[in-house]
């Protein structure tokens, strides 16, 4: 298998350091190939621009959706965009390696989403999406830290449910460009766990990143299960998109 780390923390020496360490180890001495983007250190820039294109669509207004699609056609993308694209495209499994900060990616992380996930049928678009996805066939993982204790991030937690809060990842970026996406792996307050603890979590990511071919994954509807305004057509659909069956079908 040939996995893709996209790692962002900009502390080396971090938990999420020692994690992208295991898997790096785990994987290379089971045979994997194994790339890493380590974004902090490869200072990568995760301001959305026209700095993106080596091409120009319309030089009098910027449109980045026009501008990608562009760029697809005409071999377009600046060389950093480029290079993640083409480790993109390389792996078998993308594994987004970060802490969860204000309930959501590192700038730096997003900003990677927003540069290397172009549409034009790059990576999205012209049809492409969600299952019929330009990714289709590969399977993607947020692995990520988290500050707060597990029962904080339940359904009756003070911060509500972890898999609504990851919801806009999972199936936002990775299940809407083609991935199958493998339930996260979630380590809760490293720095306030013992040392035990956590080698006992790094230990237990080793195991994931060994079997993520056959990992558990999030199971959301297909295009067909919705109907032409994209609305789900049935209450089994629906409930699979969110966990319960929603208000309006309730019996």
């Amino acid at each position: 298998m040939r996995v893709f780390i996209v790692h962002a923390h900009p502390e080396p020496k971090s938990f999420n350091g020692a994690m992208t360490q295991a898997a790096i180890e785990a994987l290379t001495a089971a045979g994997h190939e194994v790339a890493v983007s380590d974004l902090y250190a490869m200072g990568f820039n995760a301001v959305s621009d026209r700095c993106n294109f080596t091409t120009t669509h319309d030089p009098h207004y910027y449109r980045q959706e026009s501008e990608e699609s562009y760029a697809a056609a005409h071999d377009g993308f600046s060389s950093d965009i480029q290079a993640e694209m083409d480790k993109l495209f390389w792996c078998d499994a993308l594994i987004l390696q970060f802490p969860l900060w204000w309930f959501g990616l590192p700038a730096i992380l997003k900003g990677w989403v927003d540069r290397v996930f172009a549409s034009g049928g790059k990576v999205y678009g012209n049809g492409k999406w969600f299952d019929r996805g330009v990714l289709a066939g590969k399977r993607a993982m947020c692995s990520t830290t988290i500050g707060g204790q597990s029962p904080m991030y339940s359904a009756r937690g003070l911060s509500g449910p972890i898999s609504t809060i990851l919801f806009p990842i999972n199936h936002g970026m990775l299940y809407f460009t083609g991935f199958t996406v493998v339930e996260p792996f979630i380590v809760y307050a490293p720095r306030r766990v013992s040392d035990e603890v956590r080698a006992a979590y790094l230990a237990r990511y080793r195991d994931r990143m060994l079997g993520l071919a056959t990992a558990p994954t999030i199971s959301y509807p297909k295009l067909d299960d919705y109907d032409e305004q994209f609305v789900l057509k049935s209450p089994k659909a629906a409930e699979s998109q969110l966990g319960h069956a929603p208000e309006g079908w309730r019996a």
